[in-house]
């Protein structure tokens, strides 16, 4: 009997038991986790997407962001684990209206869809289709010398009807519509022409400002004439009118909030057959920024009998692609 007492007096307790059973367990993960892959170990992730580039518009060695292009690295960002956040890293000048719209809205509906939200870093630019992009995003954060705004819409072309006429050159152009090939570089301008596109840019720029108006809400503290007025400005200016919401800098930010080893995955875009990014649609006839497809249209038709038309197309949108960056100087 007294045997009996003295073993239940020195066994140890079930409590005591579990108490070294977890110490052993915790000691165990802390020799092992070092050689645990970072992405199976738990660590807060934060998978980050580069959107930069001319809208729309395509180069022979950089292609133009669309959202046949950008579109499967989207759904692989939110369907990357469970991440914390999504980060989109953004350096456009704008481009074409409606690639713009549609990214803004694969961005939103991805957000919504996963619960996932979404943080936007500007880098060198986000203007016009660059920065309704970037209202897309729950928080806009951008380098104290980015340049965000440029909320409007512009179509440019040329006048070269006098010059054709000196060289002795006859256009001929057969329609059915009288308002076929109205604009067209090569004859001379109409009031009326002119008119309509201006009322068609009118509704294109009400879109605009309706988005960024439900994006930004009470955050948009500067008056509506400056704020849509197709100006553009530094992020410290833009800071005091609600276009952004911080000044900072993608890791640095990510670090802060998310902890000191969180994982920022780079998601590519699509590649083609040699490695290059693979290209989406053309350019689009109206842009938020740069130039509009008449000065492509009309000077592709009227180099392509001699160069080739899909060499002369290839020309004409690098020099489009670099004046829209060159707005902003850069």
């Amino acid at each position: 009997m007294a045997d009996t007492e003295t073993e239940s007096k020195t066994a140890p307790k079930p409590e005591a038991m579990t108490d070294q059973l977890r110490q052993m367990l915790a000691r165990g993960r802390d020799l092992v986790r070092p050689a645990i892959p970072k992405r199976w170990r738990g660590l807060p992730t934060v998978p980050v997407v580069r959107l930069t580039g001319v809208i729309g518009f395509s180069t022979p060695l950089k292609p133009g962001l669309t959202l046949a292009g950008v579109a499967r690295a989207l759904d692989r960002a939110f369907a990357t684990g469970k991440p914390k956040a999504v980060a989109l890293a953004i350096n456009s000048p704008g481009g074409s209206a409606v690639q713009s719209h549609l990214i803004y809205r694969r961005i939103r509906q991805l957000s919504e869809e996963k619960g996932v939200p979404v943080i936007a870093f500007v880098e060198d630019v986000a203007a016009s289709g660059g920065y309704m992009i970037a209202c897309a995003a729950d928080e806009i954060v951008c380098d104290p010398s980015s340049i965000v705004g440029s909320i409007g819409v512009v179509g440019a072309t040329f006048g070269a009807h006098e010059a054709i006429r000196k060289l002795g050159i006859e256009r001929r152009v057969y329609t059915a519509g009288d308002k076929k090939v109205m604009l067209d570089p090569f004859l001379p301008e109409r009031a009326e022409d002119v008119e309509h596109l201006k009322t068609i840019q009118r509704e294109i720029h009400e879109t605009f400002i309706g988005l960024v108006r439900q994006s930004r809400g009470a955050r948009l503290t500067g008056p509506e004439n400056t704020l849509f007025s197709g100006e553009y400005w530094s992020a410290k200016t833009a800071l005091g009118l609600g276009l952004i919401d911080r000044l900072g800098e993608l890791r640095a930010v990510l670090r802060e909030r998310f902890g000191e080893d969180v994982r920022t995955p780079l998601v590519s875009a699509e590649r083609g057959l040699f490695g290059r990014r693979a290209p989406g649609v053309g350019a689009g006839a109206l842009a938020w920024s740069g130039l509009g497809s008449g000065l492509g249209s009309g000077l592709g038709s009227g180099l392509g009998s001699g160069l080739g038309a899909g060499f002369a197309e290839e020309i004409v949108s690098a020099i489009e692609a670099r004046a829209i960056w060159a707005r902003f100087g850069l």
